[in-house]
């Protein structure tokens, strides 16, 4: 598919005033079986990352023990490869290459690179920096007080599939199209 064969999508976006009332709406969304959806809180619940994730794990784990397998390498390689290279530092024929000396190189350096590595998939996993996001999930009233379920693209004939679905969870407002973007109100 070319990227002049792409269905026209649209954006659904329905706000809630309580977390009850977006758990009901991300229950409703998944026993549906629609995909594609951001969920947006003011704080972060672990209601909420339950609901989503079902229980599965956070995939930064992996980011972490790469990047802590990498700095053990790392910790091990740096001094080896420096006292291979300079042979003449040997002390009393005890061994160029040895891992008890090591030992303090090697954990240093892999909590340093584990714990940069599980940064790094902080900030990737959770879409930062977001120059690129989509209108509709900048919504002010997130960060404040309400909660709120996106389809930033969301096929045309689904629109009202998705509506429906959204009608019955408790949200205060359903909006499509070019609605979903709130502008502060000058006041």
């Amino acid at each position: 598919m070319s990227f002049f064969d792409r269905t026209p999508t649209s954006r659904v976006k329905a706000v809630y005033a309580h977390l009850d009332s977006l758990l009901l709406g991300i229950e409703k969304v998944k026993a549906a079986g629609l995909e594609g959806y951001d969920v947006l809180a003011p704080l972060p619940r672990h209601e909420i990352l339950e609901a989503v994730y079902e229980g599965e794990p956070s995939p930064v784990r992996w980011w972490t023990l790469c990047g802590a397998v990498t700095g053990l390498c790392a910790g091990f390689a740096l001094p080896a490869l420096t006292h291979s290279q300079w042979p003449m530092i040997n002390p009393g024929g005890k061994p160029v290459v040895a891992l008890i000396p090591f030992a303090v190189i090697m954990f240093e350096s892999t909590i340093l690179m584990g714990s940069l590595a599980t940064f790094a998939g902080m900030i990737f996993h959770c879409g930062l920096p977001s120059f690129f996001v989509d209108k509709s999930l900048q919504d002010p009233r997130m960060s404040d007080a309400s909660f709120g379920i996106v389809f930033t693209s969301a096929a045309e004939d689904e629109v009202g599939f998705i509506r429906s679905v959204l009608e019955g969870t408790g949200a205060i407002e359903i909006t499509e199209g070019d609605d979903t973007i709130y502008e502060v109100p000058n006041v």
